[in-house]
């Protein structure tokens, strides 16, 4: 690499940084406004909200690093820009490609550094975080579980439904099993409720009623209440909404695999998370050549008309991937195709910017 490649790069990095140290503290200053009288008055011990904070600092830089990156390029771009620094580059005979290089590998840089923490750091620091809310400043744990409309295969022939589950008391409601073999129903058992038994891991079913299908005629079995045990546990059966962002690459893929077998409802929501592990990523390249594009020339505003136009891409870029993640969690979108538009949108202006740039 040659002076000028390090002279960029190194601004490329330290810029990034420094956004990230500059704009992290006024997060947590206004979270703590916005939690403290919640915090003091549940007596939430110091040690839990340190852990907190800690988890909230990656979480948060996380979430918001393409605009941290997008907006730190622009800045020292622009600034190189108004030193006439890039005119006397590209005067010296240095294309506009060749001038793009540092900012591809700093990209990289950042790319890598951000699969590594999607992969391993941010999952423990969602949990972390989300576990802090739901336990000390929310309250109610069964708002944060899929406890309506319980559809689970809990083996290779068996189906479970619960039209509703409280996860507090451990009691469903309008409980189904059906077995079946060879394609074939052989019985059904049906219960008004069914209310887990901690001391011996069993369920109890409330008005219990069973259907064993027959080649001669069915056979009916019904009792006030019984007991049974199930291969399937109250966390099985309603995991958080935020289960999959807590887990790591190989546990999310092993969950979703589990959850697809169970006939899950909520799986595009489990594939919106795995699918922006890579996505949030690339998204460093992209981002990087519209930031470099829009900055490098020199404008009568001065860095303020850079630094608008990129907050206003910036913030077009997080508004329409949250907005597809949505339809991708709601409705009947592919994850993969709601995951990817964003980046492939604005990969096309990248292109069109990039093109203009370079004449």
């Amino acid at each position: 690499m040659k002076i000028i490649d390090w002279y960029i790069l190194k601004r490329y990095l330290a810029t990034f940084f420094v956004m990230l140290l500059m704009f992290i503290p006024i997060g947590i200053v206004i979270d703590v406004s916005e939690k403290i009288n919640r915090i003091l008055s549940r007596k939430v011990p110091f040690v839990e909200v340190a852990k907190y904070y800690g988890d909230f600092t990656i979480y948060f830089a996380n979430m918001l690093f393409p605009i941290f990156l997008f907006l730190s390029v622009i800045w020292f771009t622009s600034k190189l820009a108004n030193n006439t620094e890039i005119v006397a580059i590209l005067g010296s005979g240095i294309s506009y490609m060749r001038f793009l290089r540092p900012y591809i590998i700093g990209a990289s840089i950042i790319c890598v550094l951000a699969l590594v923490m999607g992969f391993f750091f941010v999952p423990g620091a969602s949990k972390g975080f989300n576990d802090f809310r739901y336990t000390y400043l929310k309250g109610s744990n069964n708002e944060v579980r899929q406890n309506q409309d319980v559809y689970k295969q809990i083996s290779d022939n068996e189906y479970i439904y619960v039209s509703s589950f409280n996860y507090v008391d451990k009691t469903g409601y309008n409980f189904n099993l059906e077995k079946f073999k060879d394609n074939k129903l052989i019985y059904k058992i049906n219960a008004g409720s069914i209310r887990w038994n901690a001391n011996d891991s069993t369920y109890t079913l409330i008005s219990y009623s069973k259907r064993t299908i027959g080649a001669m005629g069915d056979k009916l079995e019904s009792a006030p209440e019984k007991k049974f045990k199930f291969n399937f546990y109250p966390d099985d059966l309603t995991p958080t909404i935020y289960a999959a962002e807590t887990m790591s690459l190989g546990e999310l893929n092993d969950f979703i695999d589990k959850e697809r077998l169970r006939g899950s409802g909520n799986i595009n929501a489990y594939l919106v998370v795995l699918y922006k592990k890579y996505s949030i990523p690339v998204s460093a390249f992209i981002l990087t050549v519209i930031a470099v594009a829009v900055s490098s020339m020199k404008r009568r505003g001065g860095m303020g008309i850079n630094l608008a136009m990129g907050i206003g891409l910036a913030f077009s870029y997080i508004f329409i991937d949250k907005v597809f993640g949505t339809l991708a969690e709601k409705s009947a979108m592919s994850p993969i195709i709601a995951v990817w538009f964003p980046n492939v949108a604005f990969g096309i202006l990248a292109i069109y910017l990039l093109r203009n740039a370079r004449r």
